[in-house]
């Protein structure tokens, strides 16, 4: 892992799939304590144990909140692996926000892309069915309600099978590639663009 001398830490980590966002022990599950031993650092955000991927984790407090409350309006971009084929006409709905019940999704970016041969295979893999297809999307996003990309596809049609952020504004699993469970420190110098 490379330290920055100046500065707070500021650690990417790749999430995997079924480990907690806590520190704090779990009955069943491994947490971010079984793979972060930096002391007094917390996530800026969260992913819900199903999800895998970029996860940010700082001692700022007001970096931490940059980073993670919507109203700053951060861009996270998420893949995912979804049950049936996308429409022009589903993927609009997507763009345009959907009304979940307790609230309606902000409008968005959502696009069908070619399966990412860069991505890690899940263990243990999706269910596959034979009868029904399954597609890749990607979907970036302003806000972070809970659950609220598998809400999303779920309520066009294409209920997600994997999910995985890949993005938080300009950093990326793909500009710093990290298999899961891996950790690297990055300059907070690459997120400028948050403090604002």
């Amino acid at each position: 892992m490379k330290h920055y001398t100046s500065g707070m830490p500021l650690i990417l980590f790749n999430k995997p799939f079924q480990v907690m966002c806590q520190f704090s022990a779990h009955p069943s599950r491994p947490t971010l304590a079984d793979y972060i031993t930096i002391p007094d650092i917390y996530p800026a955000g969260r992913l819900d144990a199903d999800s895998e991927g970029l996860l940010l984790l700082t001692d700022d407090g007001q970096l931490q909140h940059n980073i993670s409350h919507p109203a700053l309006k951060q861009p996270k971009t998420y893949m995912a692996q979804v049950e049936g084929t996308p429409t022009q006409a589903l993927l609009a709905r997507l763009r345009n926000g959907v009304d979940l019940g307790d609230f309606r999704s902000q409008p968005c970016q959502a696009r069908e892309i070619e399966a990412p041969d860069w991505l890690w295979s899940r263990d243990p893999p999706i269910r596959q069915r034979q009868d029904k297809p399954t597609s890749w999307l990607a979907l970036t996003l302003t806000e972070g309600k809970n659950r609220q990309v598998r809400r999303m596809t779920a309520a066009v049609g294409l209920p997600t099978l994997r999910l995985v952020r890949v993005a938080i504004g300009q950093v990326s699993l793909q500009s710093h590639p990290l298999w899961p469970g891996e950790s690297m420190e990055i300059n907070p110098a690459d997120l400028t663009d948050l403090k604002k």
